[in-house]
C-alpha cells in the first residue's frame, strides 16, 4: 500500500511526541537519583528536559520511524521506542535513604512522569476544545489524544515486572532476599520477555488496554468537570 503524504506527517508528528514523552521519562530518573543525593545523571548531563540529551538513535527514531511507516503503509506499526537509561548508583544516595527505597522511588519517577505529562496534556487539550479554541476531532485534538494515550501506554507498559523495565527493579525490591537469585535468574531472560509484549499484539494488550481505559475515562471526567 502506497505511504501518503499526510500519513508520514503523522508518523512524524507520533515520532515527536515519542520522543518528549521518552525524554520526560528519562528526565524523571535522573532528576530523582540527584534529589537522593548521587550526582552520576547531573555530570552526565541527564538533568535536562533536553529530549536529545535522553534520545536513542536506534530506539528513539530508528525503530520508531521504521514502525510507524510500516503502520502507515498498511501494516501493524507503531510508536514503540526506548531512550537512553538513565545510569546512577544507589551507593552515592544520601544515607537518610534505604537503598530500596531509592531504587524504588527512581524506578517509579520515569513513569510518573509520563502520569503528569498525560494529566496535564488532557486537561489543557479539553479546556482548549470546550472553550472552542481548538476544533473538537481536528487535528490538533487528536495530537491531543494521542500525546496522554502515548504517554499511559508508556507508563504501563514500564510498570510490568519485567527486568529491566522500572517495575521489575521495583519487584526486585519488594523479592524475600531466599528468592533473590531465582529472581536473577529470571532477569536474564528480562529482555526477550519484554520485546515479546512490545511486538506480540496479543500481549501487548495487557498495557495498551489500560492505557486506553485510562485515557478516555480521564478525558470524560475532565470534560465534566469544564463543561
Amino acid at each position: 500500500m502506497e505511504i501518503t503524504p499526510d500519513a508520514v506527517r503523522w508518523v512524524l508528528i507520533g515520532l515527536f511526541i515519542l520522543l518528549i514523552s521518552i525524554a520526560l521519562h528519562e528526565f524523571g530518573h535522573a532528576m530523582m537519583a540527584d534529589l537522593l543525593g548521587d550526582d552520576t545523571p547531573r555530570r552526565q548531563g541527564r538533568v535536562t528536559l533536553n529530549p536529545l540529551a535522553h534520545a536513542d538513535p536506534i530506539g528513539t527514531f530508528l525503530l520508531p520511524l521504521l514502525g510507524g511507516l510500516h503502520g502507515a503503509a498498511g501494516g501493524s506499526g507503531g510508536g514503540f521506542g526506548w531512550g537512553k537509561p538513565v545510569q546512577w548508583q544507589p551507593q552515592r544516595i544520601n544515607r537518610k535513604w534505604r537503598m530500596s527505597t531509592a531504587t524504588i522511588l527512581v524506578a517509579t519517577a520515569g513513569p510518573g512522569m509520563n502520569f503528569v505529562l498525560a494529566l496535564v496534556t488532557a486537561i489543557v487539550g479539553t479546556i482548549l476544545v470546550e472553550k472552542g479554541v481548538i476544533a473538537r476531532y481536528g487535528d490538533l485534538h487528536k495530537i491531543f489524544y494521542y500525546t496522554v494515550t502515548t504517554n499511559f501506554v508508556l507508563m504501563f507498559f514500564n510498570l510490568l515486572p519485567i527486568p529491566p523495565l522500572d517495575g521489575g527493579h521495583v519487584a526486585q525490591q519488594f523479592m524475600p532476599y531466599k528468592h533473590r537469585a531465582k529472581f536473577d535468574e529470571y532477569a536474564r531472560f528480562g529482555p526477550f520477555i519484554v520485546m515479546a509484549f512490545a511486538l506480540i499484539p496479543q500481549l501487548s494488550q495487557v498495557f495498551v488496554r489500560p492505557a486506553l481505559w485510562c485515557t478516555n475515562h480521564l478525558l470524560d471526567v475532565i470534560k465534566s468537570i469544564v463543561s
